[in-house]
């Protein structure tokens, strides 16, 4: 595949994936990206290469803007495997290799074999890791130009002196109109910055931004809908200046309220009802759908709150007693518990997630979730204690409000904590996969990989309740 022959329509396509969420897994180009060797090891790089004026600066645009996982190009004369390198604002790495002409008289590598395994099937943790030999991005330093000098540039009507033309898509959205005018740019909604400022096709709406500050799911805000389901940690209606939710309608899409939107409320016409299998003064239990293990349970806040860390003192009381509980279930069984929850800051509807566990495997439990933290590059800190209670009495005096958080109560009572910071990237599913590498399970790490039917989601409750009802603290 060569760059240079792809039609308008392409390049096109290729600017708008930087504007989606997703990975894109391998990109193929024609020309070597212009400072594809900054930061690089130059005891790898070929002779001649670094200063080469056969590299394209327009590519180093789109590489950094789509940020593919694979970059394969050719046209350079030699072969050139360059070190993982980080992107900006994306927490996977991106490998660079340049190939050389087939049959070439120095017999360098005209073919090259990799088999990656596709983003969308991958695992956050998966996704995150970073080789030891991991650099910057070495793009980070090429300068863009600016709208004027990609006016001189650009050839006339001819396009015979130069080759910007192959990347422009103006005349396109001259042609035929901003096809995508209507949908919102992803970085400018995000970050409040988009690197094409007015060549950008999406739109960049103020009201959006704002939106996004306080916690609104892009989707929601983009399509009218969210399709993550509980997978989605962020908030799905309008909020006001004070975080509360508004009564204005969105952006071209009807109105909703929280009880509506909510997949954990009551009240809501989307609770999977059929899954509750308790309810007591303060929380609620519920299977999980899609869940990791049987009997993957959700302990969840009646009141529509962020996290079970900020919920009222006495009510911590009723969480100790259904957590007792559950524990006196599964142990009957052979098995311990793990909970574990994500504590989003931009969370709406808390729900402490139930894993139960072989007691054969608790023993690793401990050493796994550390090296997984390893593998994303931080250190939990440890709460030591001799139960659920008191650990969570410890952790509740050390929770920050401002920050994001995720925590695990391992069985004995010891809670693994790491504070999340703004910037970084943490795998909302993070203690799930965790765990399905722990049971052997990375199948279904993904909780959309194991749905199961209404039907079939009802049994398993009822088959649940019912071999539960000796512990049920509500009963």
């Amino acid at each position: 595949m060569q760059f240079g022959t792809y039609s308008e329509d392409d390049v096109d396509a290729l600017r708008a994936l930087a504007e989606e969420p997703g990975i894109v897994d391998i990109f193929l180009t024609n020309e070597w990206p212009s400072g594809v060797t900054n930061k690089a090891a130059t005891s790898d790089v070929p002779s001649g290469v670094s200063d080469s004026a056969d590299a394209d600066s327009t590519i180093s645009e789109l590489v950094a803007d789509i940020k593919p996982r694979y970059h394969v190009a050719g046209t350079m004369g030699v072969f050139y495997a360059r070190e993982p390198y980080t992107n900006v604002d994306a927490v996977h790495v991106t490998r660079f290799m340049g190939l050389a002409p087939v049959g070439n008289k120095n017999k360098q590598k005209f073919i090259h074999a990799i088999s990656p395994t596709p983003a969308s099937t991958m695992s956050s943790v998966e996704i995150c890791a970073k080789p030891p030999n991991t650099t910057l991005s070495p793009y980070t330093m090429v300068e863009k130009a600016t709208p004027t000098e990609a006016k001189a540039e650009r050839p006339g009507e001819s396009g015979s002196d130069s080759q910007y033309w192959r990347y422009d898509v103006s005349q396109k959205r001259q042609k035929h109109g901003d096809g995508d005018s209507e949908r919102l740019c992803f970085k400018f909604t995000s970050s409040g910055c988009c690197p094409r400022g007015e060549k950008c096709h999406f739109r960049h709406d103020e009201d959006a931004r704002q939106q996004s500050i306080r916690g609104v799911c892009f989707d929601l805000l983009n399509k009218g809908k969210c399709e993550r389901g509980p997978d989605c940690n962020f908030k799905h209606s309008l909020q006001d200046e004070n975080g509360s939710a508004s009564s204005r309608r969105s952006f071209g899409t009807p109105s909703s309220n929280r009880s509506k939107e909510c997949w954990f409320c009551l009240s809501s016409p989307s609770v999977e009802s059929h899954l509750i299998t308790g309810i007591g003064e303060h929380y609620y239990s519920a299977l999980a759908k899609g869940p990791l293990v049987e009997d993957h349970v959700l302990i969840v806040p009646v009141e529509h709150l962020p996290n079970t860390l900020s919920m009222p003192e006495d009510c911590e009381i009723e969480l100790n007693r259904v957590q007792n509980s559950l524990k006196a279930y599964f142990e009957n069984q052979g098995k311990q518990v793990v909970f574990f929850e994500w504590v989003f800051k931009r969370a709406t509807h808390a729900n402490l997630q139930v894993v139960p566990v072989p007691s054969s495997r608790a023993s690793g439990i401990k050493d796994i979730f550390n090296l997984a933290a390893k593998k994303l590059g931080f250190k939990f800190k440890t709460i030591e204690s001799t139960n659920n209670s008191e650990g969570r009495r410890l952790l509740r005096t050390q929770y920050d409000r401002s920050c994001s958080l995720f925590y695990v109560e391992l069985p004995g009572g010891t809670i693994l904590t790491h504070v999340v910071e703004e910037n970084e990237r943490f795998p909302s599913q993070f203690g799930r996969e965790v765990l399905a590498g722990l049971l052997n399970t990375a199948d279904r790490a993904d909780w959309k990989n194991c749905k199961l039917s209404k039907e079939e989601e009802t049994k398993m409750a009822e088959r649940f309740k019912k071999q539960f009802e000796a512990y049920d603290p509500n009963r």
